[in-house]
């Protein structure tokens, strides 16, 4: 099983992919992780913030990864920003009958009513170097994104409006 995990900055992935690892012992993949590899490597001009440019570039290399582990009967969770909206049709039904798909964002009212904790909370499972960019107005406009993008391509939301422990708790 292939568990994608997706959603706008600071929603929660990595958050929920480790407690994913710890529940059912799949080994997880950031994008981040490939995305800071292939920039520092000197193998990418990209930087942190081309975003668009990243999900053009990174998505093939990630692709493929699960096809290798779809083939090879291997579980594993990746999470990260950079799955496209369209993802779906780069895999016919044999591969998509192994992946999972989830992606999370969060509702204005979350994001008004929780902005303390969400920055709080920005770096439980990896330090954030600098969060200096992450504002009410940027994180609802990337949720705006998220929530329209998926959508428009017939995806599930799992929208975080009230408690995100709750809402996350439910998905496994």
């Amino acid at each position: 099983m292939i568990i994608l995990i997706t959603g706008a900055s600071h929603v929660g992935k990595t958050v929920l992919a480790q407690k994913m690892l710890e529940k059912y012992k799949y080994p997880y993949l950031s994008i981040d992780h490939v995305k800071m590899g292939l920039i520092r490597s000197g193998n990418t001009a990209l930087t942190p913030e081309d975003d668009d440019e990243l999900t053009e570039y990174l998505w093939p290399i990630v692709r493929e990864m699960v096809k290798t582990a779809i083939e090879n009967q291997q579980n594993l969770i990746i999470e990260g920003c950079y799955i496209p909206f369209d993802w779906r049709k780069d895999f016919d039904e044999k591969y998509l009958q192994s992946i999972r798909f989830i992606c999370l964002a969060m509702s204005d009212e979350y994001i008004n009513t929780h902005f303390a904790d969400i920055k709080g909370h920005a770096s439980d499972v990896e330090a954030r170097l600098d969060d200096s960019d992450c504002t009410i107005v940027r994180l609802q406009e990337d949720n705006h994104k998220i929530i329209e993008g998926f959508r428009k391509s017939g995806e599930k939301i799992t929208l975080i409006d009230d408690d995100y422990e709750k809402v996350t708790g439910e998905i496994f």
